[in-house]
């Protein structure tokens, strides 16, 4: 993983984490134990689908630039189907509160979206290599004889 990727990497989990730490501390006030429970399920869904999902594009990126966008739309409707799997697997279960879990999957998913937005705006990454256009113009710097 290149060091711009990790950071990005990191720009998301950190905000995403801090949003399920303080959503299992409302939901154990609100719903207790099992709420708390919910919030922490949900925050490890987020990280686990959306880090992984990350980390399949930036590969893909690297690898093979021709394939991102069709990747892309991919991942998100493989990501969507996984979550949608877990759902209806536990629908009817008493581990943790399902309200607590939606509430808080919708939130961090909503925070991990905005943070890996703003980490990729700031991020530096350059999109033209500018050793090759250097060289590029010292081909055709030549006079034209």
């Amino acid at each position: 993983m290149q060091s711009n990727d990790a950071r990005l990497l990191l720009h998301a989990v950190v905000p995403t984490l801090a949003t399920g730490a303080l959503a299992a501390v409302v939901s154990a006030v609100v719903a207790g134990g099992t709420g708390a429970v919910g919030a922490v399920v949900g925050t490890a869904l987020v990280v686990l689908v959306m880090g992984a999902g990350l980390a399949v594009l930036q590969h893909t990126a690297r690898n093979y630039p021709q394939l991102f966008q069709m990747m892309g739309l991919l991942l998100y409707s493989v990501q969507i189907l996984l979550v949608a799997v877990f759902l209806l697997t536990f629908k009817d279960t008493t581990l943790f509160d399902t309200k607590a879990f939606a509430f808080t999957l919708l939130g961090a998913t909503l925070v991990w979206i905005a943070a890996q937005t703003r980490g990729h705006m700031k991020a530096k990454i350059l999109y033209v290599d500018p050793d090759s256009a250097d060289a590029k113009k010292a081909e055709t710097a030549g006079s034209p004889t």
